[in-house]
C-alpha cells in the first residue's frame, strides 16, 4: 500500500513538474538582474537581449525533440496558410529561416548552444540538408526556369542573411556536396524574377551570398536590383515599398541595406553601399520620433505580427562614426518594444508569439502569413551582431527629444515632404502619430489588406491601437458612409494635397461613388485633434465619423456627457486614457459605442462616433468641425482643454479657426 502511494505522489508530482515547465514557457519575459545605471528606463543591456532572444527560441524549440523535427506550430484559426498540404513545406521553410534570425546571432558568439536538449546549430545545418533532399518532407523544389518570384524566395533571402552575417557556423562545416546543392537550390530563385518591392533585397541577398562564396552568380542583375532599390528611395529616410510607406521602409530597405553595406558592399560595391549608408543615416532625422516616450510603438501597416522588427535597423546606426547619432535613445526605443510585446501574457500562445498585435486579432493577419510569420521579429536580435563595445549598447539610456527638446503643453510635427508623412509626438501622454498614404481600391486588393484598416486610418497612435470597422457602422478614426448596398463603406482613396501652418491637407472620394467626396484637414493640438473637414459630395449620404477606441481593460468604460461652453462634451475613461469628443460644427448626434471582436486589445471596446445626414440640397454649412481629445485617466479636464476654440467663420473655401488663447488657424479648401 506504502508503495502504491508512494508511486502515486512521484507521478503526481512529475506530471505537476511536467505542467510547471510546460507552463513556464509560456510566461512573460523576465528582466533578471536589470542594470538601470546604464539603462535608467528598461534596465535592458546587451545581455538581456540575448536573454530575451533565447526566451523567443526557447519556444519555439519547445517543438523540436528530434534533429527531424521541422519548425511547424500550431496554425491559428483563420486565413493564415497552410490552408491546404501543398504549402506546408513553405510554412516549415518560414519557420526555419526566420528562428535563424534570432538563433544566427546566439550561435556567432555561442557555437556550442543548446536548446531543449538540441544542440542549436546542429539542427539547422541538418535542416539544410532537408531542403535540397528530394525524399524530404520539407523539400524545396527549384524554380522552374520559367517560374516566378514566391514565398520561397524570400525565404532563402533571409537564410541568406544569416549566411552572409554567419557563415562561420552555418555554413563552413557543410560537406562541399549540401554546399553545391544549396547554391544550386538557392541561385535558382535568386538569380531570377522578383517583385518590384523590398522583395529585390532578397535576391540580392542569395546572389552577394554565393558570390563570396566564390560561385558564378548573375552580377548584371545583382546590380540592377541593388540600382532599382536605391531607385525607391524617397528621402527623409523612406523607401516605397511599391505602393505604401510602412515599416517595410524600414525593416526591408534600411535594415537590409545597412546590413548588405557592412558585411558585403562595402567590399565587392563601395559605391552601392555607399548610397545605402548615406540613405540609412537620413532616418536618425525622424524615424525615432515614431515611438513614444515610453519606447513603444505604433500599430501600423501590413504584417504587424512582426512587431519588435520595426527597431531592427536601429542597433546598426552605433555603427555610424556621427555625434548627432544619439544611441542611447535609440536603445532606449528599442529597448522599450522588446518589453512592449515580450512583457504582454497575450503575446505568446502554445509558446510561439500570436499573429496579431498582443494576442490573436485576425484583423491584422494577412493571407500570406503562417503561424511562423511571426519570427520575422528575430530581425531584431540581429544587432546582437554589434560587438559589446559598440556606443549601442556602451551609451546611457535616454529619452531624447522627449527630455531634451519637447515642452508637455506643446505639440509636434514632423513632415517628410519626399513621403508626404506626417509623424505628430504629443508630449502630454508621451504618444507618437502618423499620418501616410493609402488609396487602394477595395475592388483591386487581392490580397485584402492595402485598402483595409491597416494602412486607412484617418491616423495611427501609439497609444490608440486601430480598431476594425463593424457592420453595423462601428468606426473608429475615419469615416464611413452608407453605399447603395446599404453597407458602411469607409474611406480608403486618400489624395495628399499639402501640409503648411499646421494643417494636413488631404482629399479623399468613397470607392464605390464618386460623386462622395470629401477635403480633409486635420490640426494636431496639444491633447488632441481638431479636424475640419468639408463635404463636396453632389449625393446624399448617411455619414459618421469615429475617434480612437478604447479597450476594455481592468473594469467598465465609463461614459459621461456634459455641456461645456455651449457645446455638447462626451467622454469616455478606460482607466487608462479619457478619450473625449465635441462635435463643433454640421453633426447631428455624438453617440458611444460599445464594440465586440473588433479591438486587438480587448474583446469588448468602446468608441465615440458622431453622425449626420448629408444633403446637397439643403442650404446649410457643408464643413464638419470635430475636436477629437484625450487625457490619461484620473487627470482633470477644464474648459479650456475641451472647448480650446472660440469660433469658426467660414469664406467660400476658407474657415478661420479662433481658439480661446488667443491664436488663430486659417484652414484654406483652395486647390494649390
Amino acid at each position: 500500500m506504502n508503495n502504491l502511494k508512494m508511486w502515486f505522489l512521484t507521478t503526481m508530482f512529475s506530471l505537476s513538474l511536467f505542467s510547471q515547465q510546460k507552463q513556464n514557457t509560456n510566461t512573460v519575459f523576465k528582466i533578471a538582474n536589470p542594470d538601470y545605471k546604464l539603462s535608467p528606463y528598461t534596465g535592458m543591456t546587451k545581455q538581456h537581449w540575448r536573454d530575451a532572444g533565447l526566451y523567443l527560441l526557447q519556444g519555439a524549440f519547445s517543438y523540436i525533440h528530434t534533429l527531424d523535427d521541422p519548425m511547424k506550430f500550431p496554425k491559428q484559426p483563420g486565413k493564415s496558410y497552410p490552408q491546404d498540404e501543398s504549402r506546408v513545406p513553405t510554412e516549415k521553410l518560414e519557420g526555419l529561416s526566420r528562428t535563424l534570425f534570432i538563433a544566427s546571432p546566439l550561435l556567432k558568439e555561442n557555437p556550442n548552444l543548446v536548446i531543449n536538449n538540441i544542440k542549436v546549430a546542429d539542427y539547422y545545418r541538418y535542416q539544410f540538408s532537408k531542403l535540397i533532399d528530394p525524399n524530404s518532407s520539407s523539400y524545396i523544389t527549384p524554380r522552374a526556369k520559367n517560374g516566378g518570384p514566391s514565398q520561397n524566395l524570400v525565404e532563402y533571402g533571409a537564410i541568406a542573411m544569416s549566411l552572409l552575417t554567419n557563415p562561420e557556423v552555418l555554413w563552413k562545416p557543410l560537406p562541399q556536396e549540401q554546399k553545391n546543392a544549396l547554391a544550386k537550390s538557392m541561385l535558382s530563385y535568386g538569380d531570377g524574377p522578383t517583385i518590384s518591392s523590398n522583395w529585390k533585397f532578397f535576391n540580392i541577398f542569395v546572389l552577394s551570398f554565393f558570390k563570396e562564396q566564390g560561385y558564378a552568380v548573375n552580377e548584371k542583375l545583382l546590380e540592377e536590383y541593388l540600382q532599382k532599390c536605391l531607385n525607391d528611395y524617397r528621402g527623409d529616410g523612406w523607401y516605397n515599398d511599391s505602393p505604401a510607406y510602412d515599416y517595410y521602409s524600414m525593416w526591408g530597405f534600411q535594415l537590409y541595406g545597412a546590413l548588405w553595406a557592412e558585411y558585403f558592399g562595402n567590399k565587392y560595391y563601395p559605391e552601392y553601399a555607399a548610397k545605402f549608408k548615406s540613405n540609412f543615416r537620413d532616418l536618425n532625422s525622424n524615424y525615432p520620433l515614431m515611438f513614444s516616450r515610453n519606447g513603444e510603438m505604433i500599430m501600423f501597416g501590413r504584417s504587424i505580427s512582426y512587431r519588435i522588427a520595426t527597431i531592427a535597423a536601429l542597433p546598426f546606426m552605433g555603427l555610424e562614426n556621427d555625434p548627432k547619432i544619439n544611441n542611447g535613445w535609440l536603445r532606449r526605443i528599442s529597448s522599450g518594444v522588446l518589453k512592449q510585446f515580450l512583457e504582454n501574457p497575450e503575446f505568446l500562445k502554445d509558446n510561439v508569439p500570436t499573429l496579431g498585435f498582443y494576442g490573436p486579432y485576425e484583423p491584422a493577419v494577412q493571407v500570406y502569413s503562417c503561424r511562423g510569420s511571426v519570427y520575422w521579429m528575430g530581425k531584431a536580435f540581429m544587432g546582437l551582431l554589434l560587438p559589446d563595445d559598440n556606443p549601442f549598447w556602451t551609451a546611457k539610456e535616454n529619452e531624447g527629444d522627449w527630455e531634451t527638446k519637447f515642452k508637455k503643453d506643446e505639440v509636434y510635427n514632423d513632415f517628410q515632404n519626399g513621403p508626404k508623412i506626417l509623424i505628430t509626438d504629443y508630449p502630454a501622454i508621451g504618444a507618437s502619430e502618423i499620418r501616410a498614404w493609402c488609396h487602394e481600391k477595395k475592388k483591386d486588393d487581392w490580397q485584402g489588406f492595402r485598402s483595409t484598416e491597416n494602412y486607412n486610418r484617418l491616423a495611427y497612435n501609439s497609444a490608440f491601437l486601430w480598431q476594425a470597422d463593424g457592420v453595423n457602422g462601428e468606426v473608429a478614426m475615419n469615416y464611413v458612409f452608407k453605399n447603395a448596398k446599404q453597407e458602411w463603406e469607409p474611406l480608403r482613396l486618400f489624395t495628399f494635397k499639402r501640409f503648411e501652418d499646421g494643417v494636413y491637407y488631404r482629399d479623399a472620394v468613397l470607392e464605390t461613388n464618386e460623386n462622395i467626396k470629401m477635403n480633409l484637414a486635420d490640426i494636431p493640438l496639444t491633447n488632441g485633434i481638431l479636424r475640419i473637414d468639408k463635404n463636396t459630395s453632389s449625393d446624399a449620404v448617411a455619414m459618421r465619423l469615429g475617434h480612437y477606441a478604447l479597450p476594455q481593460l481592468d473594469k467598465e468604460i465609463t461614459t459621461t456627457t456634459k455641456k461645456v461652453g455651449g457645446k455638447e462634451v462626451t467622454i469616455i475613461d478606460n482607466g487608462k486614457y479619457q478619450l473625449a469628443m465635441i462635435p463643433l460644427l454640421g453633426w447631428d448626434k455624438a453617440e458611444v459605442v460599445t464594440t465586440k471582436g473588433l479591438h486587438p486589445e480587448s474583446e469588448t471596446s468602446k468608441v465615440i462616433d458622431v453622425a449626420a445626414n448629408y444633403n446637397p440640397n439643403e442650404k446649410k454649412s457643408n464643413v464638419y468641425a470635430t475636436l477629437m481629445l484625450w487625457k490619461k485617466s484620473g487627470e482633470k479636464w477644464n474648459k479650456e482643454e475641451l472647448v480650446p476654440v472660440n469660433s469658426l467663420e467660414q469664406t467660400n473655401d476658407t474657415i478661420l479657426v479662433q481658439f480661446n488663447n488667443g491664436t488663430k488657424k486659417v484652414v484654406d479648401f483652395n486647390n494649390k
